[in-house]
């Protein structure tokens, strides 16, 4: 019996869809059956869906995705209901109630509703709710969206301090190549470092489907923000979804991405991965090394130049001179401001604009280090 844990699983389109765009009825009483057996171990679990636009498109008879994002609004609308139709009857016959939450990205990067959604979460999982996930195509706009269902795993993943992440798509595995294409292709069971995937040459392709956003792209990028998490990562076939349980019982199954072993607090987490960069700052040595070796703020002394427009206490990338991003966080200062006090003193700062402000660009406890030198 493993012990309590708490999991996010991700199905995407390809796995819940035909190829015609009808739910794959099979493969839904399958998983349904999974997360139920899980959830009466005394598992947490939340699901997260994707399906909404392709049962929508054959509701409606559409033979492709559409393109334009009022009709994908439209489209989604029709799906989403009737999906969670379909998931409430699977989980009614099983007797495992289920919510249905639907987020923006708005609802990760404002600090205050961050905090709501996580006690949101929290307390369906304590009423035994397996809370079922997906954007909010109906009112999401372009600047908005998560872009893919993987992302918003991988940051709900995060946001609950999940265990683990598994990715149901249509391969049983990440491999060296397509398999579909090429034969010869190398599976690969376990990735120690995201990084380590460029020294293995992996061809990650790009979409998966005509009735999916995502690919092994972005599962990629979903791996990286759950290790960065703390999260052990998955990528299984979503064909067979009782492989989840084989796969917490210790089976050497699909692939296993390792979490990081020291990770951020969840405000931290907050920074790094929810909220968006309006700009970038670029520092000189002296601060790069201050920050990576020594867990220092960022002064306006250790500033070189500016990018982009931003406000107060928005997000900023903070990068060496060659552009690499070494850290992100909060700055205390618009563009405006940074760019008059860049390269001077702390004690200046009143002086030169006029008003006492913070002595920090960028304090330490709204900083995150991205690259570890």
């Amino acid at each position: 019996m493993v012990k309590p844990q708490t999991l996010v699983v991700k199905i995407g389109t390809s796995s819940l869809t035909k190829a015609t765009g009808n739910l794959a009825i099979s493969v839904i009483a399958s998983l349904v059956e999974m997360l139920s057996e899980l959830r009466a171990e005394g598992h947490q679990v939340i699901l997260v869906s994707s399906g909404a636009v392709g049962v929508g498109c054959a509701r409606l008879n559409l033979s492709e995705r559409p393109k334009n994002m009022a009709m994908k609004q439209a489209v989604a609308a029709v799906g989403q209901g009737r999906l969670m139709r379909v998931y409430d009857d699977f989980f009614s016959s099983l007797n495992q109630p289920i919510a249905q939450v639907l987020l923006t990205r708005t609802d990760l990067v404002q600090r205050s509703r961050y905090v709501n959604s996580y006690r949101t979460f929290r307390q369906l999982l304590q009423l035994g709710v397996i809370p079922i996930v997906n954007e909010n195509d109906t009112v999401a706009i372009e600047e908005l969206k998560f872009g893919d269902n993987d992302t918003l795993s991988a940051q709900v993943a995060s946001l609950i301090g999940a265990d683990w992440l598994f990715l149901l798509t249509d391969v049983d595995r990440l491999y060296s190549a397509d398999p579909r294409q090429h034969p010869d292709a190398q599976p690969i069971h376990i990735v120690e470092r995201v990084e380590q995937l460029e020294d293995l040459q992996v061809s990650i392709g790009d979409r998966g489907s005509q009735w999916g956003t995502g690919g092994m792209v972005t599962k990629i990028e979903a791996a990286r923000i759950a290790a960065n998490a703390g999260v052990c990562t998955v990528i299984t076939d979503g064909q067979h979804p009782e492989k989840i349980a084989q796969i917490m019982a210790g089976a050497d199954l699909g692939t296993q991405f390792s979490p990081k072993s020291t990770v951020a607090n969840a405000r931290k987490r907050w920074i790094a991965q929810s909220l968006v960069p309006a700009g970038k700052l670029y520092l000189d040595k002296g601060a790069v090394r201050a920050i990576q070796h020594s867990g220092k703020s960022l002064l306006p002394a250790g500033i070189t130049e500016i990018e982009g427009e931003f406000e107060r206490q928005s997000s900023v990338q903070l990068c060496d001179a060659q552009g690499q991003e070494i850290a992100r966080g909060i700055a205390n200062y618009s563009h405006i401001e940074l760019a008059q006090i860049l390269g001077h003193r702390s004690e200046e700062i009143p002086q030169i604009l006029g008003y006492a402000g913070a002595d920090t660009a960028v304090h330490r406890d709204n900083l995150v280090i991205s690259v570890q030198a």
